[in-house]
């Protein structure tokens, strides 16, 4: 959890560099960023095989991994578009502080994810 918070700051220190027009920066935080990223996967993944209950066990296991499944493809899909974001921002003036479309709508998205994963482990881990 603790990784995917702090990846949402990572990507925000990305679009500042951005905007101070230092793309190398700003592909080494969106680098930084989708590393995170599927670093929560992994640990995701290591917690998967260490529960105590199934997928099929009762409704409340079948709920956990409705929802951390949901969210985990969420999380994959938000890595590939910072990947693929990283690689485009790797072409000189493909993004620039006036014209960076893809990389906010990137970050919005990886924000409401980071979002999302917080009130999921209020329901699911806190109550």
């Amino acid at each position: 959890t603790a990784i995917l918070i702090a990846s949402s700051f990572t990507f925000h220190r990305a679009s500042k560099e951005l905007m101070r027009g230092a793309m190398g920066a700003c592909r080494g935080w969106l680098l930084l960023t989708a590393v995170m990223g599927l670093s929560f996967l992994g640990g995701q993944m290591v917690e998967y095989f260490q529960l105590p209950f199934g997928l099929t066990d009762n409704l409340f296991a079948s709920t956990f991994y409705a929802l951390t499944g949901f969210h985990g493809l969420h999380v994959t899909l938000g890595a590939l578009m910072i990947l693929i974001v990283w690689f485009q921002a790797r072409q000189p003036g493909r993004f620039t502080p006036a014209d960076h479309f893809g990389i906010a709508a990137a970050e919005l998205y990886w924000h409401f994810v980071d979002v999302i994963w917080l009130v999921l482990f209020g329901l699911l881990y806190l109550l």
